[in-house]
């Protein structure tokens, strides 16, 4: 990156603390410009380009970087960087306000664990673990689906209203078998929480504000059951 565009990065990254700035250098009549974009995030610690930017930038010129801030933290990426990265199949660069420090890296083919991934909603959340899980353990690719933040606090039911578009057929808890899905209302108005049954009792997910993991499932994760789901091709 040119002098001028670093300066501009951490000028942007500046004016937005202590929230995250985010953007993109794109190359607009052959030269190299930083084009500040707005964060739809509500997270303090979380970036979402607008998209509304996002499509303006494409048609300004031809994106080259995507560009986020850390605030009060290393510029080195976080496991929701490094799968955004790869999603996007373009360079990342991450600068480090109040620091100014500045780490670029690019899409290297990274997966994040199933137990273990930190979580950062829209990236690696609960429907984010059970889309990871079917395609690398049965090679079955669910579709994604745009969520705001809090989204089971307004008009959008994400699971409830998209889990027949993704192959998946509701079946009575009594049959529950590997591979099916549980879905839950954990502390929410609507059913806002998935997982994924591995059998002998046991679930995969990954609930906010925790590692994804296992859990058995009983108790307190049985009594917040609301569906259980079958996937149309599922083994």
């Amino acid at each position: 990156m040119t002098p001028e565009t670093l300066a501009q990065i951490r000028a942007h990254a500046q004016q937005c603390f202590p929230l995250e700035s985010c953007g993109v250098v794109l190359v607009q009549h052959g030269k190299e410009r930083y084009r500040p974009c707005r964060n739809a995030s509500t997270g303090a610690d979380q970036f979402q380009i607008d998209p509304r930017d996002y499509a303006q930038a494409e048609e300004a010129g031809d994106i080259i970087t995507i560009v986020h801030s850390h605030v009060n933290v290393s510029p080195q990426p976080s496991q929701a960087d490094l799968v955004g990265c790869e999603a996007t199949g373009l360079p990342w660069a991450i600068v480090n306000w109040p620091t100014g420090e500045l780490h670029e890296f690019t899409p290297t083919q990274y997966k994040a664990p199933l137990i273990g991934r930190a979580f950062s909603h829209g990236v690696l959340d609960c429907y984010s673990l059970i889309r990871d899980y079917y395609q690398e353990v049965l090679g079955l690719v669910l579709p994604d689906f745009s969520r705001r933040d809090d989204w089971w606090h307004g008009d959008e039911d994400l699971y409830r209203d998209n889990f027949a578009a993704a192959g998946f057929v509701v079946v009575d808890e009594t049959a529950l078998r590997l591979h099916d899905v549980i879905l839950m209302q954990l502390c929410a108005p609507k059913t806002n929480h998935g997982a994924v049954y591995l059998g002998d009792g046991i679930i995969l997910h990954h609930p906010m504000n925790r590692l994804s993991g296992r859990d058995p499932y009983g108790g307190f994760w049985q009594k917040i059951s609301t569906h259980w789901l079958r996937h149309k091709d599922a083994p």
